[in-house]
Parts: structure tokens; C-alpha cells; sequence
């Protein structure tokens, strides 16, 4: 009888628990961090309702990795990385998005030497 209570109680957390990490990455800038989703979103609606610019642009490319244009090469390495990990092919993410996060990272370190196989 106690462990059933145990058994339901630890999936009534689990459930809370992934209802607020859920809320907090779709929420946005309330608290100021933008969401978990904040860069592809931004890049999306940031004034440009026709999709990517081709060739990519290094105004998009920034939009993309949500930093500004005169960003440094480590930073935009560290921003890559991570939006890498949170949307890795292999992890279950996008395999277009996550050529267009390369690509951007190319256009603004100037590495441009890949094509996009979407094309």
C-alpha cells in the first residue's frame, strides 16, 4: 500500500516537473532569457516572413544565432555549440535547422566553404 502511494506521487512530480520545464522553454523574455526557443523563433519572425535569404546573409546568420554582428569567433563558436546540442540531428532535432545553424556559423566566421544540401 505505501509503496503504490510512493510509486504515485514520484509520477505526479515527474508530471509537475516537465509541465513547468515545458512552460519556462515556450514562455519567452518574461524573465528576460528569451526561452529556450528564443533563437529560432527571433530568427523566424524578425521581420521576414519569406524564409531564408539565399545566399544567407550575415544579418541573417546573426539572427540565427541570436548575436549581434560584430560578435567574436568564440562567441559565436560557444552560441553554436549550444543551439548544436539542443537541436542535434542525432538527438532528434532538425536536420534542416540544424544546417541552417551551421551555415550561419560559416557565414559569420567566413568559412563559407560547404553548400546547403537543401537547395
Amino acid at each position: 500500500m505505501a509503496s503504490t502511494f510512493m510509486i504515485a506521487a514520484g509520477v505526479a512530480a515527474a508530471a509537475l516537473a516537465g509541465r513547468a520545464i515545458l512552460r519556462r522553454a515556450q514562455a519567452g523574455g518574461a524573465a528576460g532569457g528569451g526561452g529556450l526557443f528564443s533563437h529560432f523563433t527571433g530568427a523566424m519572425t524578425g521581420g521576414s516572413e519569406k524564409g531564408f535569404e539565399e545566399p544567407m546573409s550575415r544579418g541573417e546568420a546573426a539572427k540565427i544565432l541570436g548575436v549581434s554582428l560584430g560578435a567574436d569567433k568564440d562567441m559565436i563558436a560557444k552560441v553554436h555549440r549550444k543551439l548544436m546540442i539542443l537541436n542535434h540531428p542525432d538527438r532528434g532535432g532538425s536536420p534542416f535547422l540544424a544546417t541552417k545553424v551551421n551555415e550561419a556559423k560559416e557565414v559569420l566566421t567566413g568559412q563559407n566553404k560547404s553548400s546547403n544540401p537543401f537547395r
